[in-house]
């Protein structure tokens, strides 16, 4: 039953391009019309997966290549998420998914209810992974956020550092201005807003290790004095600052926090206060997170809706300097995350396994067509308590 309920989904899904599929015993049907998609082979080489494909397609599938059951054996992964991506949005997928898809839309708010206690536990799943991991493929200053990529023939570092010097533009900073920085990471843009800028930053993460390494960034810099790294939540913070900046962080935070999110950036302002937010977003209405993605990559992570966002931030008072929206740079910095990682896979294996391996490939992947295919964008919202904070 499991096999021909997945069998059928495939068929009313693919409509664009071609899909072979070999099934545990060998046989092999196919699907689609050979246009407007590339064209792939899959196998599927476990019986059991089908009742876990039938009722959650987006976990198993992602389970089943972990393990090692799902194989692509013509094409490339790549190919493989161009394919569903191209067909995704005409799709139909039946009465079961159907179900599925609208229980966790009405469920989603509650899923996302990341406190204190839960924002911890998610950002240590994610990012104290270890430094020696990241390192392997993030650009020397462990940029974890989309690059800016001014022109097409750029290295990763060059454009992570376009990217700190457009946030930085747009925080019009000057010598000793107090800057606070909601989930500094390994303390890259802090170390540039104080080298270059002359600026005092605090920063603050939930994670151990990033905090470790941004503090003995600092001290090796030569900028512990103008750089704090404090290990804890935000919302738990009660100081006013001259700037507040937040790059890659509220995909963390949940639709059902962005409103006491964009309150506490208000109130961590002074007068003459000026915020940054660079954030993943979607070109769609409010929607749900991949279960997979959820489960094993980023637990507690949601790619907001504009609307989403500006619902809570008008809520404010604070002035909108400008909201920018990045389309194409966030494909080319994962393309570029993953042909590093791919060439480091060997080491990454001995640090992990090969499950591990095949798992992130998965994630690097599947991202870097979301944004190349689908309508993921980054969003960069400019805040300020005056209307005359920013230039006009």
């Amino acid at each position: 039953m499991w096999q021909r309920i997945v069998l059928a989904m495939l068929g009313r899904m693919v409509r664009h391009g071609r899909m072979h599929a070999v099934l545990p015993d060998g046989t092999r049907r196919s699907f689609g019309s050979g246009a407007g998609a590339p064209e792939v082979v899959v196998r599927l080489t476990d019986a059991r997966w089908f009742r876990p494909l039938a009722l959650d397609p987006e976990r198993a599938m992602g389970e089943a290549y972990t393990a090692g059951d799902f194989r692509i054996e013509g094409g490339t992964l790549h190919d493989w998420f161009t394919l569903l991506a191209r067909n995704a949005a005409r799709a139909n997928l039946g009465p079961v998914m159907g179900a599925r898809i609208r229980a966790s839309r009405a469920l989603r708010r509650a899923a996302q209810r990341n406190g204190l206690a839960r924002a911890r536990r998610n950002v240590t799943h994610h990012y104290d992974l270890g430094d020696a991991f990241y390192r392997l493929w993030l650009d020397e200053d462990r940029q974890y956020s989309c690059a800016y990529w001014t022109r097409p023939d750029m290295t990763l570092e060059e454009a992570q550092e376009a990217k700190k010097a457009h946030v930085a533009a747009k925080l019009v900073l000057r010598p000793g201005l107090r800057v606070l920085d909601i989930g500094c990471g390994w303390g890259g843009l802090a170390l540039t807003l104080a080298r270059d800028h002359g600026v005092h930053v605090t920063g603050i993460t939930l994670s151990e290790n990033q905090a470790a390494a941004a503090r003995a960034r600092a001290e090796a810099a030569g900028l512990a004095h103008r750089i704090a790294i404090r290990l804890g939540d935000y919302r738990t913070l009660t100081e006013r600052f001259d700037r507040v900046v937040s790059v890659g962080m509220l995909e963390h935070v949940g639709a059902p926090n962005y409103g006491a999110y964009f309150e506490a950036v208000r109130d961590r302002l002074g007068p003459d206060g000026v915020a940054l937010v660079h954030t993943i977003g979607r070109c769609d209405p409010p929607s749900v997170t991949s279960t997979w993605l959820d489960r094993y990559i980023f637990p507690g992570g949601y790619n907001p809706a504009l609307s989403e966002l500006a619902a809570a931030f008008e809520r404010t008072g604070l002035w909108q300097g400008d909201v920018e929206v990045w389309r194409g740079h966030y494909a080319r910095t994962l393309r570029a995350w993953r042909e590093r990682f791919e060439r480091q896979r060997s080491r990454v294996a001995a640090m992990y396994d090969d499950d591990f391996v095949r798992m992130w490939r998965y994630y690097l992947v599947q991202a870097e067509v979301a944004f190349a295919e689908n309508r993921h964008v980054v969003y960069q919202i400019q805040l300020a308590r005056r209307r005359d904070a920013v230039p006009e």
